[in-house]
């Protein structure tokens, strides 16, 4: 009997295995039962020994080798993706997913096995079963990683939205507080610190925010007005110069400096850069804006050690840490920062860059004047 024909014959003898095999592979203090490994496990065997029937030539056995999507097996991502529903509704962890894909190979060929199968077609049976399984597991735990980093995105958003009522109320009541003439001087001093702290965690979590907003495919929201890159650069130097009071900071303007951006955001991404100079790198920090033929070319430039070629891949992608040799710390790159400042970019349909050697690190951001 052939594969496929024994998977139908011996459909619930296979689920009942399955149960059992999966159970003993999961890890202590699973949430799996055998009631739900049953849920979707003849949905799955069904599709595998339909697929297995289907006619298939080199190219699309390739196809499948690499893992490509194969629009030709769509109930395969119908199945994969309520099989990782189910098991993400239920607690399952990756881990346990794996497990039941493990046990379900395991016990097919194992029962197969008992029929005496033999021959190069039963050879070619196992492997196109094997691929099978390989497909429904890659859609199964691909969908299931997408659905939990949507969750914990959207947890992130509400959580970032809830806090910003209560810090609001710590600003707003330090600010009332600073005005008060019978503080002491050592309570000056305190609701100062106060007031730093606070918008420092403004900062991040309008950061996440942002983070959360593009990561769950929503555009960065702007809203385009008259504005001087000048006066956003001027700006957006005096802010960082309040928390890097000795940082050497140069700015250099040339030709019209106009044009319709959101200034609100603009000044963002300038202190972000700024700040990263700063903070990573040694000399003077030089802060270069002009325009030409409709595009505005803002650079901020840094000597120090250059950013390791391995790290320029990724610098811009959220949450990434850059080592910079001979340091302890963290290089640019690090948490949100230049994520934000390319979505930034983005959103004025722009482009951000970034060029490192020896002789100093630049970040290039390139934006029309008038956004369409």
């Amino acid at each position: 009997m052939g594969l496929s024909d024994f998977i139908e014959a011996d459909l619930r003898g296979l689920i009942e295995d399955w149960a059992d095999c999966a159970l003993a592979l999961t890890q202590e203090g699973s949430q799996l039962t055998r009631r739900e490994l049953r849920n979707s496990a003849a949905d799955i065997l069904m599709s595998v020994a339909a697929d297995m029937r289907e006619a298939q030539n080199p190219a699309q056995q390739q196809t499948k080798s690499r893992g490509e999507k194969n629009t030709g097996h769509s109930a395969f991502g119908d199945v994969a993706h309520r099989h990782a529903d189910d098991r993400l509704s239920h607690g399952f962890s990756i881990n346990d997913v794996v497990s039941e894909f493990r046990a379900l190979r395991a016990t097919v060929l194992r029962r197969w096995q008992k029929t005496s199968p033999s021959g190069a077609t039963a050879f070619q049976e196992m492997i196109r079963f094997n691929e099978a399984i390989d497909q429904v597991l890659a859609e199964s735990v691909r969908h299931y990683a997408w659905r939990t980093e949507r969750i914990r995105d959207l947890f992130a958003g509400v959580l970032a939205h809830d806090l910003r009522s209560p810090l609001g109320a710590i600003l707003n009541s330090g600010e009332v507080l600073l005005h008060d003439d019978n503080l002491s001087p050592a309570g000056v001093k305190a609701v100062a610190f106060v007031q730093r702290g606070a918008m420092r965690m403004k900062q991040m979590i309008d950061d996440l925010l942002i983070f959360t907003r593009t990561r769950l495919g929503d555009a960065l929201p702007v809203s385009f007005t008259p504005q001087d890159m000048g006066r956003i650069c001027n700006d957006a130097i005096d802010e960082v110069r309040a928390s890097f009071p000795n940082a050497q900071i140069e700015l250099r303007l040339k030709g019209e400096l106009g044009g319709r951006w959101d200034g609100s955001r603009l000044g963002q991404l300038v202190v972000n850069l700024v700040t990263n100079a700063v903070r990573y790198g040694s000399g003077t920090v030089v802060v270069e804006a002009g325009a030409f033929d409709g595009q505005m070319t803002l650079a901020v430039s840094n000597e120090g050690d250059p950013i390791p070629e391995q790290a320029l891949s990724t610098l811009f992608d959220p949450l990434t840490r850059a080592r910079m040799p001979n340091r302890s710390g963290t290089a640019a790159g690090m948490g949100l920062g230049l994520y934000i400042c390319r979505s930034i970019a983005r959103a004025h349909q722009g482009t951000i860059g970034v060029t490192s050697s020896r002789s100093g690190t630049c970040f290039t951001v390139c934006l029309p004047c008038s956004p369409a």
